[in-house]
């Protein structure tokens, strides 16, 4: 790993003796006077006060106990604090506090207040004068809502059981008590104590990594990641693991019985990384590896530092999926390296990252393959903006999210809308020069959080260099501050959409489908010729579709969506038990949610959606139940 620069802390001896064996090896500690906070942007979503005190590392003991759902051990803070600061505030949600002690195991004071349904408990702790070290020894609950624990049915192999953590956007307080922001950057460590034979994973350097035997016949894996980010990026994986490599620096994790097709499915990791490296300057977090998630992992995926968390709905068997790895990796610029300060500055991290995504698949596979994606992201966008209102507040890129759940602002808006506001920014100014701003941007901001007052102003003086005319043609305010999409936004077009609009028009018109040239078509393809049919098709075409295509069977989990979405609509009965298999054996939550608010929305569809959701709604991560509990009804 490159750039280290280890904020350490001391690893009291708080700890329980359930998390460690007889003679751990040391963990890092500094005796350094630790230097007063630095300002940080208001963030809304936090009980924090960084002015006063705010941790700047953090040190985990944890046990895993799979039969009682839970972690259960100490997490040691590393604070600045002001001279005058006389306590640490630090976010909870569901924590069992036993124990808060100083550095030396002296006791200090701490009060939790009252809960908040969206922001959890402050913990606050009494600081005596020159106290920089806080150790809190602690349990998760088993309905912690950044864990989820999996029982050996719900995975793969079907053998051992499975934990994985989802802690955007602040759902780490509620298995790690710290100062829950994006805008408070952490270094940390642990040591993580699992069942054998389960493995052990973070989003972080592995120290150990085939774990160190414990005289007890657990194991005990180490983990370090010296560069600073934000809490949510805290991730943990225990399972039944196995790694392939792809080269070097990179490797593909998941379950015995997957690995093999996950390591072929993502066969160019190698040179995902070296073309974002070729566009916005070296990957500077040592390792890339990807961890191919159960199936109820909630999101497509998730970019934890050195590890990618993926969906295993990306396993086409063809590659044509992997554009979402493109988007993990590019948040290793922009999302990790320079983070979002708050959640209402999303779209720094999703819209850089769309961006950035297009340009490495261009680089790959081509200008056409970007292109349809482009063209797709429009179309998203536009539905997106259509469901939230043409006026909604939620359409703008900063977004006012204050008391209100930060992942009421995850839509395709801070996503594609970004991507837009930055194609644009490339049209007016040229590529070259927008590259060039954008490896100045990631290297001048590496490892610090962002505004978006933040983005205007270095936008406006290191590309656009105060020059009112250029800045004018963007009309900035329009994009930021405004609804919709902008009369001033790119246009995107995909030639090779051509040929598939053609043959959508041969079947409306009455070809049948078997008669349609569409041979070599990817994935983007198959979306655009789907999408492109009539609203309303009869059970002739329906079936004659099915028969000559296959899209009930389909493999691919985005082309089976879009069928099931038109299927939904007609009440297609042949596809009927694919809906059913599909919202029953995965959890990505960008499926689930317009499946079953398509199904409430039919006469015909609710029981249908009530019944499936009660058998699959145990089987959800909670990200994914917050959102259903409020359309399955």
């Amino acid at each position: 790993m490159t750039l280290r620069c280890l904020i350490a802390c001391a690893f009291a001896a708080a700890a329980t003796a359930a998390c460690r064996d007889a003679t751990p090896p040391p963990m890092s500690s500094t005796s350094a006077a630790t230097p007063p906070p630095a300002a940080v942007p208001r963030d809304p979503h936090t009980y924090a006060r960084p002015d006063e005190a705010k941790v700047t590392h953090v040190a985990l003991d944890l046990a895993a106990d799979f039969q009682a759902k839970t972690l259960a051990g100490t997490a040691t803070l590393t604070i600045a604090r002001s001279p005058s600061a006389a306590s640490l505030t630090v976010d909870t949600a569901d924590l069992t506090i036993a124990k808060v002690t100083d550095g030396a195991g002296r006791t200090l004071t701490h009060t939790l207040g009252a809960a908040d349904a969206v922001l959890g408990r402050p913990l606050t702790i009494a600081l005596p004068p020159g106290v920089t070290t806080v150790v809190i020894a602690y349990t998760t609950s088993p309905q912690a809502a950044a864990l989820q624990w999996l029982s050996p049915a719900q995975t793969a192999g079907k053998k051992h059981p499975y934990l994985f953590s989802q802690g955007e956007a602040i759902l780490t307080r509620s298995w790690v008590p710290t100062q829950d922001s994006p805008a408070i950057r952490q270094t940390y460590e642990a040591r993580i104590t699992v069942p054998a034979p389960l493995v052990a994973v973070m989003s972080a350097e592995r120290l150990t990594p085939d774990g160190v035997a414990l005289p007890d016949g657990r194991r005990r894996f180490d983990f370090r990641l010296t560069h600073p980010v934000p809490p949510y990026l805290f991730a943990i994986a225990v399972g039944e693991l196995a790694t392939r490599a792809i080269s070097a620096r990179t490797a593909v994790i998941a379950e015995p019985s997957v690995v093999d097709a996950a390591a072929s499915e993502f066969a160019d990791l190698e040179k995902m990384v070296a073309a974002a490296e070729a566009l916005y300057g070296p990957y500077q977090w040592g390792r890339y590896d990807v961890l191919v998630m159960p199936p109820s992992f909630p999101f497509g995926g998730m970019e934890n530092p050195m590890l990618t968390f993926a969906t295993p709905t990306v396993l086409a068997g063809d590659r044509s999926l992997t554009s979402l790895i493109a988007h993990e990796l590019a948040h290793s610029w922009s999302g990790n390296l320079v983070t979002n300060a708050t959640w209402n500055d999303f779209w720094l991290n999703e819209g850089f990252t769309v961006y950035f995504e297009l340009r490495i698949m261009e680089a790959l596979y081509g200008a056409d393959r970007m292109a349809m994606l482009e063209v797709l992201g429009r179309r998203e966008l536009q539905d997106e903006i259509a469901g939230l209102g043409e006026t909604s507040r939620d359409t703008h890129l900063r977004l006012a999210l204050t008391g209100r759940n930060p992942d009421d602002g995850m839509t395709a808006v801070p996503y594609n809308k970004g991507a837009a506001l930055l194609r644009l920014i490339e049209q007016t100014v040229g590529r070259a020069k927008l590259d060039a701003w954008l490896r100045s941007w990631f290297g001048r901001r590496a490892f610090t959080s962002a505004t978006t007052d933040d983005f205007v102003a270095d936008l406006r003086t290191n590309l656009l260099a105060n020059d009112a005319a250029l800045e004018a043609k963007l009309n900035l305010p329009a994009w930021i501050d405004g609804p919709g999409i902008p009369a001033n936004a790119t246009q995107p077009a995909a030639t090779a959409f051509g040929q598939v609009d053609a043959a959508a028009a041969r079947f409306t018109n009455g070809a049948v489908a078997s008669s349609l040239d569409t041979r070599g078509w990817v994935t983007q393809q198959w979306l655009r010729f789907l999408g492109a049919l009539p609203e309303s098709l009869t059970p002739a075409q329906l079936a004659d579709l099915d028969r000559a295509f296959g899209f009930s069977k389909a493999g691919n989990s985005e082309i089976l969506f879009a069928w099931l979405r038109i299927a939904i609509r007609h009440r297609y009965e042949p596809a009927m038990p694919a809906l059913e298999h599909f919202l029953t054996s995965q959890g990505r939550r960008k499926f689930l949610r317009p499946l079953y608010d398509d199904l409430m929305k039919t006469p015909w569809g609710p029981p249908v959606a009530r019944r499936l959701y009660q058998r699959a709604r145990p089987t959800y991560h909670a990200v994914s139940v917050a959102t259903l509990d409020t359309i399955v009804k």
